[in-house]
């Protein structure tokens, strides 16, 4: 363990080195990216989940029920993560940034997780329930280790789960739709907008539920 706690600080150092080498003047910048790229550049599905109402709650119910919630979304969430090979690398409050080798393993776990919270809330007080909000991108990011990912795609899918992301919906990049292709993948998308530009595409999971 501590042998890979030493390793990550030298990645997270020999990346912070590059960039700035980067910044100086007349440096070639496309070289260094090059290296920085070749690196830590990996091809994951980024999945960031996140709860509808949070903020509402804590700030009527207080703190310890903001404790009980997050206890109670990792409870009933990590074990669905593991099971489909997902690898959590943040959590800040209700939100949370996974990682998974496919997007099709993303798509699915997304699944599950969400049939779990609405089972999970079926009998419970609208303040107690866990309503999911999901957003999913596929593509090359820099990933340090198993504690930070940069990305488009990062970005795309951290602005569908926690900002456009409606409760109970999955929504994904256009690289995800693409990566799993038409109806041989046994999903099926609707558009539901556009993302960071206009020409950017966003989809929402319709089938399976």
């Amino acid at each position: 363990m501590a042998g890979d706690s030493e390793a990550l600080k030298v990645s997270e150092a020999r990346l912070w080195r590059l960039i700035e080498e980067r910044g100086k003047a007349g440096t070639d910048v496309e070289a260094i990216d090059r290296r920085i790229w070749d690196l830590f550049g990996e091809e994951w599905a980024v999945m960031f989940t996140d709860l509808v109402g949070f903020s509402r709650h804590v700030e009527k119910f207080g703190i310890l029920h903001f404790l009980q919630v997050i206890h109670e979304h990792r409870k009933l969430l990590l074990p669905i993560i593991e099971s489909h090979d997902g690898l959590l690398i943040k959590q800040e409050g209700d939100s949370l940034l996974i990682l998974f080798r496919r997007p099709e393993r993303a798509v699915a776990c997304a699944r599950e997780m969400r049939r779990a919270c609405s089972l999970y809330s079926e009998r419970r007080k609208p303040e107690e329930q866990i309503v999911l909000c999901v957003g999913i991108g596929f593509g090359r990011v820099l990933r340090i280790g198993d504690v930070d990912v940069w990305g488009k795609e990062v970005n795309a899918a951290s602005k569908l789960g926690e900002d456009t992301a409606k409760g109970n919906e999955i929504l994904v990049t256009e690289a995800v739709k693409s990566a799993l292709g038409g109806t041989e993948s046994g999903v099926a998308f609707e558009p539901a907008g556009s993302g960071f530009s206009a020409s950017e595409s966003i989809y929402r999971l319709v089938a399976p539920v």
